[in-house]
């Protein structure tokens, strides 16, 4: 028997995990879908052979065994308190909202007391599997650097506060340097990324370098670990969502590889 799956937000990502379920790519059915954009979410309806109810949240989560946050940061704490203390299963996409402690440690507890699960897919990154191993241990250094092309920030709070003019730089700039819980309110719709690192090292310390590079077309992030297993590096150059210059399209690749790790049998890696 088939999962029924619930979407909140029909953007980039949203768009995708939809068209992944409607081709049979996840043993699940798409029951119904959230936005606060009704003309968008009706436009995504349109593009599926199968048709999802277009509902609110309460009836969303109703519907659904697993509900999906593809929205924002802003839009987690009701999504995650209206699936949990249901004793849904949830995804969250915007994982740079778990960077409050407080909307963390609350997300842990709802899910614990009412029989939930929540899944923080890895996104854009590599290596989650190696940081999660290596936390176990004694974890000395983790650090991210993440490069885009200045259309990949435009918007961002960080850039608007500083007036800093993205159109202007001719060569790669460091444009932040700091936490990765600064990082995530600094950058909401670019560094998730930076938080799900964070919460793998089991909530460590994480330094965040952000470069603004006008003469590249990939999203790039590195992250190098020390410890007392080693060390590791990784590096991802990834496409650009079609949809959302700001987010990677390996990003919507791994929530759906995360859907079918909740529906498959077999789970694979750590």
């Amino acid at each position: 028997m088939h999962l029924k799956i619930g979407l909140v937000g029909c953007g980039a990502i949203g768009s995708e995990i939809a068209r992944s379920i409607d081709r049979g790519e996840i043993a699940a059915d798409l029951v119904a879908v959230c936005d606060r954009n009704r003309s968008q979410a009706e436009e995504l309806i349109g593009s599926l052979n199968g048709k999802p109810l277009l509902t609110g949240l309460t009836e969303l989560v109703n519907l659904s065994d697993v509900v999906v946050e593809a929205a924002s940061q802003q839009a987690v704490p009701a999504v995650a308190r209206a699936a949990l203390e249901r004793g849904k299963i949830l995804m969250i996409m915007s994982v740079g909202a778990l960077a409050n402690p407080d909307l963390y440690r609350e997300v842990k507890k709802t899910a614990e007391e009412h029989g939930a699960r929540v899944y923080l897919p890895s996104g854009a990154i590599s290596g989650l599997d190696g940081l999660k191993s290596a936390s176990i241990g004694q974890i000395r250094k983790v650090t991210l650097t993440t490069t885009k092309n200045p259309a990949g920030l435009e918007g961002a709070p960080y850039i608007l506060e500083r007036k800093i003019d993205l159109s202007a730089l001719r060569s790669a700039t460091v444009i932040f340097e700091g936490s990765a819980a600064d990082a995530v309110r600094a950058f909401p719709a670019n560094v998730n990324v930076a938080a799900t690192i964070c919460l793998a090292a089991r909530e460590g310390e994480v330094k965040v370098r952000i470069i603004a590079d006008p003469e590249i077309r990939v999203n790039k992030h590195e992250i190098e670990i020390e410890g007392d297993f080693g060390r590791i590096t990784t590096k991802v150059e990834n496409v650009p969502s079609p949809k959302n210059p700001r987010t990677s399209y390996l990003a919507a690749l791994s929530a759906i590889a995360t859907l079918r790790s909740i529906v498959e049998p077999v789970k694979i890696g750590t």
